[in-house]
């Protein structure tokens, strides 16, 4: 064998195993992320029973509206904040599913959210806002990428100005989950995304904050 097909396949061979050794980095990374999503949603879920548990005892009394909608709205923050760390691991992840299923118990999570704040909301006077954000999660098109990204900052907008007068959640509308494909079809919703206000109005063309404020009670 030359001396020219020797490094060659030298060359080859470290290559190769460089290669190897940065997959395998990867996966490594990838499950060290998921188990994060994982340690954050359970915590979350715990949270969120109870919370639900709570309601559920109010009902054998007087129902105290106060104290069940400020921890209801103080739990919908904290998932959104940890949905923002979800975002920035799945645009780091593209090796596995680990995340991707991680994403789907969180809108499982977010579903369950909604449908306690339903159950206040029939027992309390509706003093606060509901905004239900339905958005594309596979593959979206760059122009449906770039609307999303648009009613994202405004919604974080309005938020942030809001406070505790809005209850924000966020839920992906195309991971086949049999809840949530409920919700669409009872709210008739056939147009990703689109933002979902008071269970009423829904918003599919980007507005400006103030006009989407405008719908707000």
């Amino acid at each position: 064998m030359t001396n020219d097909k020797i490094a060659f396949w030298h060359a080859f061979v470290i290559t190769l195993f460089i290669f190897l050794i940065g997959i395998f980095i990867g996966i490594l990374l990838e499950n060290w992320r998921s188990n994060q999503i994982s340690n954050l949603y359970q915590q979350s879920e715990l949270d969120l029973l109870d919370i639900k548990l709570q309601s559920e005892i109010y009902t054998f009394g007087e129902f105290d509206c106060k104290d069940a909608i400020e921890k209801n709205i103080d739990f919908a923050d904290k998932i959104f904040e940890e949905a923002e760390i979800i975002g920035r691991y799945e645009y780091a992840s593209k090796l596995t599913d680990n995340i991707r299923i991680q994403h789907k118990k969180y809108d499982l999570l977010r579903t369950n959210l909604l449908l306690n704040s339903i159950k206040i909301k029939e027992k309390c006077k509706n003093n606060y806002n509901e905004v239900v954000y339905f958005y594309k999660y596979n593959d979206p098109s760059i122009n449906t990428k770039a609307k999303q990204e648009a009613f994202s900052k405004i919604l974080e907008k309005i938020k942030d100005e809001k406070g505790h007068d809005l209850l924000l959640i966020p839920i992906a509308g195309d991971n086949n989950i049999i809840a949530v494909n409920l919700l669409l079809k009872n709210y008739d919703i056939k147009e990703l995304p689109t933002i979902l206000i008071n269970r009423k109005i829904k918003v599919t063309d980007i507005k400006t904050a103030e006009e989407i404020s405008s719908y707000f009670k």
